[in-house]
């Protein structure tokens, strides 16, 4: 017998299930959502290819149905960060063959030969890799699709401007020539995107012309160039180039809420997540909640149980301050967050044991934002969808209706927030 947990994860219906599901938590996510937001966003780079990235599980809400969503609502690449992420779908059903994918995070001995045979486009950021895909290359028959990195700036992944981006770029020429490898990309990402008027901004965009310009002059001819980010798709339309890279953004998370909210930029949030209240009992004042003590009732109030925890990626930095939905109220977190559990005070109310608790979501009900527990924990909104765990069920609403035409799914209001929400 299929454990119904599984069967749910599964369904595909076009209504999110109703509030009485017997599953403990769930992290529903709106596909057509997803797919208004891709149209979304290529119509802010209407000159530029859009990539969707979808490394990391596409950030907590499932990397094969998100990948598959975005390529239905047009998007002409997929990204990842391994490549044994790009590997997965390459080889997955729905992901048409001629979908671009790429991958860019290789340590030495990685799968390049899989990379190459399963028509990857590789990034290289410096000579210990580009020998390894060539020979991988030369082993495989095939020439590898290769992207060079660079590094404008960031001072993280990429080959450095000077004498080293000089040797990568005439060591990749002479490859190409020898049919080893096809360059089809030069491509870099920025540091401070999500902060409007950073100096680094205009210097790395600079920087990237430059090394864009020499590698061109010594003989590359790449099919694309890019550096865009979700916030540089959203506000630096200069950076556009070729292709753009959208994240967060695609998910319906604005980068940084100093840029704007996802409705100032026609987004809207994938994923919501919630739970069913394991206990609601009355307690008396003076009441210690949880680990430490950290918190004692101040009067005679219920407390409800949330049986969701760090383990399933609830932060504990947001212990005493994390908003929770429930009855229509917002709650704050009483005391320390468990592993798999978190209480709150419900201060006399007493919805039924069952009863929906909504950590985060859209907004438009009233629930919390995934920007919302992000200034709670202290950290910013991709951590908090990013580290949501497998134990939680990905329940996918709105799998198939954006099939039958563009219209249906648009972007869609967040609606009215409490005061105070960011």
């Amino acid at each position: 017998m299929s454990d119904p947990s599984e069967t749910l994860c599964a369904m595909s219906t076009t209504a999110p299930l109703p509030s009485t599901n017997p599953l403990r938590a769930r992290a529903e996510i709106d596909l057509a959502a997803l797919r208004a937001n891709v149209r979304t966003l290529r119509a802010h780079a209407p000159g530029a290819a859009l990539m969707a990235v979808v490394k990391s599980e596409a950030y907590g809400h499932g990397a094969l149905p998100c990948a598959r969503a975005a390529v239905e609502a047009g998007a002409d690449w997929l990204g990842t960060a391994t490549p044994e992420e790009a590997l997965a779908l390459r080889g997955a059903e729905g992901i048409p063959a001629d979908v671009r994918i790429m991958c860019w995070l290789w340590t030495p001995g990685g799968p390049w030969r899989e990379a190459i045979e399963a028509d990857l486009d590789v990034s290289v950021s410096g000579m210990w890799a580009l020998r390894e895909v060539a020979e991988a290359a030369r082993r495989a028959g095939r020439p590898a699709r290769v992207q060079l990195k660079a590094d404008t700036g960031l001072g993280r992944n990429g080959c450095q401007p000077g004498d080293d981006w000089a040797e990568l770029v005439a060591q990749a020429a002479r490859a190409e020539g020898e049919g080893l490898v096809r360059v089809t990309g030069l491509w870099s990402h920025f540091a401070c995107a999500d902060e409007p008027g950073h100096p680094s901004i205009a210097v790395q965009l600079g920087r990237f012309r430059e090394m864009v310009s020499y590698a061109e002059g010594e003989g590359l001819s790449p099919e694309v160039r890019h550096i865009a980010n979700s916030p540089a798709t959203l506000t630096l339309p200069e950076a556009h180039f070729d292709l753009v890279r959208t994240g967060i953004a695609l998910y319906g998370i604005s980068p940084s809420p100093e840029i704007g909210t996802p409705a100032d930029f026609g987004l809207r949030p994938v994923m919501t997540l919630s739970a069913s209240l394991a206990l609601v009992k009355h307690v008396p004042g003076g009441h210690g909640v949880s680990y430490g003590h950290r918190y004692t009732t101040a009067g005679e109030t219920t407390l409800g149980l949330v049986p969701l925890g760090y383990a399933d990626g609830v932060p504990r930095h947001a212990s005493g301050t994390g908003p929770v939905l429930i009855g229509g109220k917002w709650r704050t977190v009483a005391g320390r967050i468990a592993m798999d559990q978190f209480v709150v005070d419900l201060g006399g109310d007493e919805p039924p044991p069952g009863a929906e608790a909504v950590l985060f979501g859209p907004g438009d009900r009233g629930e919390p934002t995934a920007e919302d527990w992000a200034q709670a924990a202290g950290t910013i909104a991709y951590e908090i969808v990013t580290r949501i765990g497998t134990r939680v069920p990905r329940v996918y609403v709105d799998e198939e209706s954006m099939r039958s035409g563009p219209a249906a799914g648009g972007p869609r209001s967040a609606g009215n927030r409490p005061s105070g929400d960011r």
